[in-house]
C-alpha cells in the first residue's frame, strides 16, 4: 500500500534549495591525471598494442590498468567488456588483497583521488 504524504499538513517542510537538481562530475576526463601520480622509480609503465596503459609497482603488488576501449572478453566473459580502470593490490599471507574496477566513463579525477590515497598509505619495508 503506498504511503501518501499531505504536503499541506503541519510538520512537512522543504525549501526550493533542497529540491534543486545537482550537477555531478561526468565524463572520462584526462587519464594523464592518474598516470602523472607515478613519477617514482618504484613503478613501471607499459603501453601495449591496444593503447592500454598498465602500471605496476616494482614489487609486483600494485597494478593499475587504463583500458580506454574496455577490456576484451569472450562470450563467457561479457562482464569485463565495460571495465575501463582496474586497480589491484596483492595481499600477504595474513591479509587478503583487493581489486576494484570502474567503467570506461569513470572520471579520471575520481580515479586519481582513489589511487593517490592508495599510494599515500603504502610504505617501503
Amino acid at each position: 500500500m503506498p504511503v501518501i504524504v499531505d504536503a499541506a499538513a503541519p510538520g512537512f517542510a522543504t525549501t526550493v534549495e533542497a529540491l534543486r537538481i545537482r550537477s555531478w562530475k561526468l565524463g572520462r576526463g584526462q587519464p594523464h591525471q592518474v598516470a602523472d601520480l607515478f613519477t617514482d622509480a618504484g613503478f613501471k609503465v607499459v603501453v601495449d598494442d591496444r593503447a592500454d596503459v598498465h602500471i605496476n609497482s616494482r614489487d609486483g603488488r600494485f597494478y593499475l590498468g587504463w583500458l580506454p576501449s574496455g577490456r576484451p572478453g569472450g562470450t563467457d566473459e561479457d562482464w569485463v567488456t565495460g571495465e575501463g580502470w582496474v586497480i589491484a593490490v596483492t595481499g600477504t599471507a595474513k591479509v587478503p588483497g583487493y581489486r576494484m574496477s570502474f567503467g570506461m566513463e569513470a572520471p579520471a579525477e575520481i580515479i586519481s583521488v582513489v589511487v593517490a590515497q592508495i599510494l599515500a598509505t603504502s610504505r617501503l619495508l
